[in-house]
């Protein structure tokens, strides 16, 4: 029996920190092993809020595709491919383009708060995003696609696009599925200065820091402002260390933890200290992947290369058949 397709992509920011990897990368890591999944740089997404950054488009892409394949993403369990190698998505997303409303688009919540902050996003691509996101999910009839319960809106409009077009050109035998949100736990890091952890901020740790590093990016963070002295006791819920805790840290050492601090009885670069052999731990691995990756650049576009063709024969049937419905087949 066919296992069940999955669709997911991140925008190429280039190389990925910690929030990525708990946000959306380690769930990858997992699905692979039980769906069909295709997972895709999104790097036209990007160019829809960042159209006039062109110089470091490429490196972005394959310093994201590095952390991957040093997060445990495996060629051989799912297809990476870069959507802009990929115009069957251009052609499917012009060819729904056709029959989507308009106030479908402009409802979106993205759309109307993103612009109403930068006047220079008032542009036809970004107003697409929705359906270029549709595209990207139908041509491969994704049955399942991977979001927080904030993106859920996104994978409804997909459905609507989907259930029109079938409305409209197929009768009886729908062509493109409607898929269903994989609404999954979503683990939102915080960053250094306890905002969301995000390179906009300045104030993240990323994938393949070395440990140096991060122990130095840790011990100069910010902790309970109410502990001013060594001596002055805490509280966990003011600390953003805390939150690296809630996530890396055991029930003792969190109970260890919340206790010293609340007691004064350890001080913060005490408590900081788990938190950093954690990470580091975690990192191992994804450096002495990445390493081998790097040192090998051709290996890292081969892959890249390979599925993306894997991905072409999956969407140009479906454009086929997307043709043929519409009476284009000629």
């Amino acid at each position: 029996m066919p296992r069940q397709r999955v669709l997911s992509g991140m925008r190429p920011t280039g190389a990925l920190h910690l929030g990525h990897y708990h946000g959306a990368l380690k769930n990858w890591v997992r699905l692979q092993q039980a769906y069909d999944c295709f997972f895709f740089v999104a790097d036209w997404h990007a160019l829809t809020t960042h159209f006039q950054d062109k110089s470091i488009v490429e490196r972005n892409v394959y310093d994201m595709v590095v952390d991957w394949l040093a997060a445990g993403l495996d060629p051989e369990q799912c297809t990476l491919f870069i959507q802009s190698r990929m115009p069957e998505h251009a052609e499917l997303f012009t060819l729904l383009a056709m029959s989507t409303p308009h106030s479908w688009l402009e409802r979106m919540p993205s759309y109307k708060d993103q612009v109403e902050k930068n006047r220079e996003l008032a542009t036809y691509g970004f107003l697409g995003y929705p359906l270029l996101q549709a595209a990207d999910i139908l041509i491969y009839k994704a049955g399942l696609v991977p979001v927080g319960e904030d993106q859920a809106a996104h994978v409804e409009v997909t459905r609507e696009v989907a259930r029109r077009f079938n409305n409209i050109y197929c009768g009886d035998t729908p062509i493109l599925p409607e898929p269903q949100a994989l609404l999954t736990e979503t683990s939102k890091l915080t960053g250094l200065d306890g905002q969301k952890m995000s390179k906009s901020y300045g104030n993240t740790i990323a994938m393949r820091d070395e440990p140096a590093v991060v122990e130095d990016k840790i011990r100069k963070m910010a902790t309970d402002p109410a502990r001013v002295r060594r001596t002055d006791a805490g509280d966990p819920s003011r600390c953003p260390v805390w939150e690296f805790h809630k996530l890396y840290s055991d029930s003792d050492t969190r109970a260890w933890a919340e206790a010293g601090c609340k007691s004064a009885g350890i001080g913060c670069l005490d408590c900081k200290q788990p938190v950093i052999d954690a990470i580091v731990r975690e990192q191992q691995p994804w450096r002495e992947r990445a390493d081998e990756f790097l040192s090998n650049p051709k290996q890292v576009h081969w892959i890249v290369e390979v599925g993306t063709e894997r991905a072409r024969a999956v969407a140009r049937k479906t454009l086929k058949e997307v043709r043929s419905a519409m009476g284009l087949a000629y």
